[in-house]
Formats: C-alpha cells, structure tokens, sequence
C-alpha cells in the first residue's frame, strides 16, 4: 500500500495563522520518502477558487510529477453547499463536477464528501426523508465522478449527522453506487464506536471496537485516514487527531484488518495537530511498520 499525508494539516488549526505552501509541504515528503500527498481544496492551498483554470493546476501537477509524488485523494470544499438541504441538489452536483476537473488536472483518483450537516440538527421525524435526500445526491453525484474515473469517498465522523456505526453503514447501501465507497478515519471511527461522540441520548457502542467497526464496514471501505485518538473531542466538534502511540487505537492489532482491506493508499491525517510538521518522518517510519505487521 501506498503512503501519503494530508496537506491540510499544514492550513487548518494551529496552522491557519501561517499556513505552509502547498509545494513547500510537497517537497517536504518526497524528502521523507512519501509516495503521495492528499490534497487540500480549501484555500489557501489547491482551492478551485485558487487554481480555476488548466494551465495551473496542470504545472501543480507538473510539480508534483517532478517529485515523484502522486495525489491520493482531494478533500473538496462543499461548505457553503450542503447536499441533504432540500433545493440544494443541482447547486451541489454543479459544484461537485467544478471539483472534479479539478481533480482530472491534478491526477487525484478519488474526491472526499461529507454530510456538511451537524449532529443534532436533523429531527429524528426527519432522519428518513434527510437520509434519502442525501443518498439521491450522492447518488447522482458518485455517477458524475465514475465518467472521470475519480472515486467518491464519504468521511463520516462525530462532527457530522450520520456518525453512528448502523447509520454509516445504512447511508452506503442507500447510496447504492459501486463508485460511492467510506473513507475511514481510525480517529473518527474510535470517537464513533468506542467514545459514542454526539450521538445523543440513544448512543450505539460497538464492543469490539475499532477492529468491529472495520469489520461492519468490510468492502465498503475504499480510502484510509490512520491517526491515533485519545477519545477526546477537539473544541467539542470533531475527533482530536494525535499522533501514533500517543492514543488508545491498538494499531498493531488492527494491522492485518488493515492490510486485508487491499485499499491502494493509506494517508496519515494529523488535522488539527499543533506540530504535525515535525510528525512528518516519525509517520511514515509508524505506518510503514504497521504494513510489514500486517503483511
């Protein structure tokens, strides 16, 4: 499997005040050894607002290429646009297909979504008709993509509507689009199966864990986010991404669950992480070692 890093751990957070150039962080990993780097499409990195024409994002490319560094994925913007809103639908897909020449010029294989909906907002009278709404998107949206090659993943988590085990698994199969697959986030699923993060009042726990949630997921799962958790929230909105060994996640157990998912890329994701430029080397040493456990 192939390893990349999340740009975004370089704008968002800690690092919004003095967010690290895309191609600075980019030559950073090829120096580490990395085989990719997933894209951040929110500004100030590869934004379409940023980069709305070819000759741009193609010299990214170009750059990347030069490197020896491949895309492994493009985490889009959709926040100004949620997709389960009724009225919303032809906004998004038109939004959604902007995104996806973006992600031809820049050779990303897949495009990253999520519910753009907080926890809570939906009424439980509601759920139904919100989650069939969101599938008929998603839906339409996965089919665009599949003309371009470019994989649809959904990242569920706390921060999201739809964050429990049984929901994420039920959103798929409604979906119902073999290029639609989840992106699974070990720090998100932990917060999700083991910590019950905003869920409410009726919380649904997985005993086993990581290892069972990866298990319900099976081949549904087409992408991975690997970061260690302490069962915390970040700000009481999303999962705190900590570094390896630094968490609860029994990574070395997990490792041949992991390798079993024949998944092509495995991204480090350390969003948030107040030195995650310094965790660049250490990550990829830790994943790499978890491949040859697992192998």
């Amino acid at each position: 499997m192939k390893v990349s890093f999340g740009s975004w751990a370089f704008s968002f957070g800690p690092y919004a005040s003095h967010p690290v150039p895309f191609l600075e962080i980019a030559e950073r990993l090829a120096a580490a050894g990395y085989d990719g780097i997933e894209v951040c499409g929110f500004q100030p990195h590869l934004s379409i607002e940023d980069y709305p024409d070819g000759p741009g994002r193609r010299e990214v490319a170009r750059r990347l290429s030069n490197l020896g560094l491949a895309v492994s994925g493009y985490s889009a913007d959709f926040t100004l646009v949620n997709p389960s809103l009724d009225g919303n639908k032809q906004t998004y897909l038109d939004l959604f297909q902007r995104n996806i020449e973006m992600c031809e010029a820049i050779g990303s294989p897949s495009i990253r979504v999520d519910t753009c909906t907080a926890p809570g907002v939906v009424p439980d009278e509601e759920t139904g008709e919100v989650m069939k709404r969101l599938a008929e998107v998603w839906n339409q949206a996965a089919e665009l993509a599949a003309k371009a090659d470019i994989r649809v993943l959904w990242e569920f988590e706390p921060g999201f509507e739809f964050n429990k085990p049984s929901e994420v698994v039920k959103l798929h199969a409604m979906v119902d689009h073999p290029n639609f697959s989840l992106l699974f986030d070990t720090a998100h699923a932990h917060m999700c199966s083991v910590i019950c993060a905003r869920q409410g009042s009726q919380q649904e726990k997985l005993e086993g864990g990581v290892a069972e949630f990866l298990r319900l997921c099976g081949n549904r799962i087409g992408h991975l986010h690997l970061v260690d958790s302490d069962g915390t929230l970040l700000g009481e909105e999303t999962s705190t991404h900590r570094p390896f060994g630094e968490g609860q996640i029994p990574f070395f157990k997990l490792a041949p669950k992991l390798q079993a998912l024949k998944v092509e890329w495995w991204c480090v994701d350390l969003c948030f992480w107040e030195d995650a430029w310094s965790q660049i080397e250490p990550s990829l040493h830790y994943v790499r070692s978890l491949q040859r456990a697992g192998a």
